[in-house]
């Protein structure tokens, strides 16, 4: 076989292969056997028919059909891996010559979009600044007000509900007089927003025992976004009441005896959420940086998917000023994935067992799933190579983080080191697993209820708040622009992947023919 590539641009090629017939006629007799197994001549035992009889019965062009399409993804692959080419699509084949008499050779030609080749600079003189560590007593109060509505109560009041209240109600939704959903016995803090929108602007005001209406989009389901007629039974009001914030408090709360302990912890732990924060900034910011400083050329038709796709799922692909921002969100998306991929090749860097083991504890965290479980689920999904390139690319990024100076806005040198914020923070933008079946699914008939939402228990015992089994990523494009090859750096010629040729279908007996 022969192989040649031509650039078309910085992100995609042009193949031209060459089979020898002679290394074709494997392919060829094995074509031959396939179909002399298949079919009834008179005269013949199947399995036995020979080839210039199924020639004249039926045509070299089934045998040369056969034989082509069991070639052509071996062939292309063996160029694919002489070039070195990383495909991010499908290839557009065209058959340019086929062998429909002995002795002819077999071409075709593949444009397919790769993975572009670009320079790295020199990282290691990054500088950037970030806002400086400052932690008030707002947030201090802040942190102690969450610890107290965990261990308050839920009390019934006699008077109408109010911004802050827990309700039980009952819904029910129709469209047109026809009942779309209905769901009893829900528990809903007013202003949380995690349900239909205009619920808490119907329910304030409303007391126990009364019936309110109003017109809202359905949430999900199959006619998500169509208005419907919510009908709303209120059954009950209760209101928190918050703890006396005293000694007794801080027993229970937590390890310390005396609040002014408490509240020393509460000091300690909010400058290690802003020195976080400060952590998390100055990565952001050092991958701006590497963006900045480096070309890399992107296949704007993937981009193109990308976004419509994306666009599709929200039904929003009339909306040009969203287009934009997710166009720009992809783009930065693509570029990260390719410059953090350029530089875990020349840096070498190398991902091992127990990082990847800390990785998948981490990110099952954000699942609210057992790790076994989850690393079950990612092995069964085939979503540990995936893994493995996201650890690869934090650790890479790391590296360059390492090197960089980083001082706030106070002149004061950080130090990164002793926050360990890229191992604990999702990266947002480098790359994301496929979340498709994690957790558990909401079903597509309860439209009244948002996907997100946390349902709180408005039993008399507390305001204790019982998390979502179900809570997803996100989705955002800016994060999902994955645009990943097979183990080999190879396209799959049986997948879906978004071009305009999806596989490589039968081949045509005529030469030259356009795939």
């Amino acid at each position: 076989m022969k192989s040649a590539v031509e650039t078309l641009n910085p992100t995609r090629v042009k193949l031209t292969v060459e089979v020898p017939s002679a290394d074709l006629k494997p392919k060829m007799d094995a074509a031959y056997k396939q179909i002399g197994a298949q079919v009834n001549v008179p005269g013949f035992r199947k399995g036995k028919v020979p080839a210039r009889i199924i020639d004249q019965r039926f045509g070299r062009g089934a045998v040369v059909q056969e034989a082509v399409n069991d070639a052509l993804p071996e062939y292309y692959s063996q160029a694919v891996q002489e070039h070195e080419l990383q495909p991010l699509s499908q290839p557009e084949v065209n058959l340019t010559e086929l062998p429909m008499a002995e002795g002819q050779d077999l071409k075709f030609e593949a444009e397919i979009d790769v993975v572009p080749s670009f320079e790295l600079p020199d990282f290691s003189g990054i500088e950037v600044e970030v806002d400086p560590v400052t932690v008030s007593e707002e947030d201090v109060q802040e942190r102690l007000d969450e610890l107290r509505a965990r261990f308050g109560t839920l009390v019934g009041v006699d008077r109408p509900a109010q911004d802050g209240d827990f309700t039980s109600i009952d819904l029910t939704a129709t469209i047109e007089g026809e009942e779309i959903d209905t769901v009893t016995g829900v528990s809903y803090e007013i202003g949380s927003g995690n349900m239909l929108e205009g619920l808490d602007d119907a329910l304030i005001g409303a007391s126990a025992g009364e019936e309110v209406e109003f017109t809202s989009a359905l949430a999900s389901g199959d006619r998500v976004g169509q208005e419907s007629e919510v009908t709303v039974t209120l059954h009950s009001v209760k209101e928190r009441e918050l703890p006396e914030v005293d000694n007794e408090f801080a027993q229970l709360a937590s390890e310390f005896d005396t609040v002014e302990e408490l509240q020393a912890d509460l000091q300690a732990k909010a400058e290690q959420g802003v020195r976080f924060e400060q952590g998390v900034q100055a990565r952001d910011r050092v991958l701006d940086a590497m963006l900045e400083m480096t070309d890399i050329p992107l296949p704007d038709n993937l981009v193109e998917a990308e976004v419509t796709s994306h666009l599709e799922k929200e039904e929003r692909l009339e909306d040009d000023e969203h287009r934009t921002e997710v166009t720009e969100s992809t783009r930065r998306a693509m570029k990260t994935q390719f410059l953090l991929d350029a530089l875990v090749i020349r840096d070498e860097v190398n991902v091992d067992q127990g990082e990847l083991i800390e990785y998948i504890m981490m990110t099952a965290q954000q699942y609210n799933m057992n790790p076994n479980e989850f690393a079950q689920r990612i092995d069964q999904d085939g979503q540990i190579p995936a893994m493995v390139t996201e650890v690869g690319r934090r650790k890479a990024l790391a590296g360059v983080l390492e090197q960089a100076k980083v001082v706030d806005t106070d002149g004061e040198v950080v130090d990164l080191n002793a926050l360990n914020a890229l191992d604990e923070v999702d990266e947002e933008g480098l790359g994301e697993v496929d979340e498709e079946g994690l957790g558990e699914d909401d079903s597509d008939d309860d439209v009244l209820q948002d996907e997100d939402r946390s349902d709180t228990d408005v039993s008399d015992g507390g305001a204790q708040e019982v998390a979502d089994p179900a809570q997803e990523l996100d989705e955002d494009a800016a994060t999902e622009a994955d645009v990943e090859t097979d183990d080999e750096g190879e396209a799959d010629v049986d997948s879906d992947a978004g071009t305009e040729s999806e596989e490589l279908e039968p081949a045509s007996a005529e030469a030259g023919q356009d795939r």
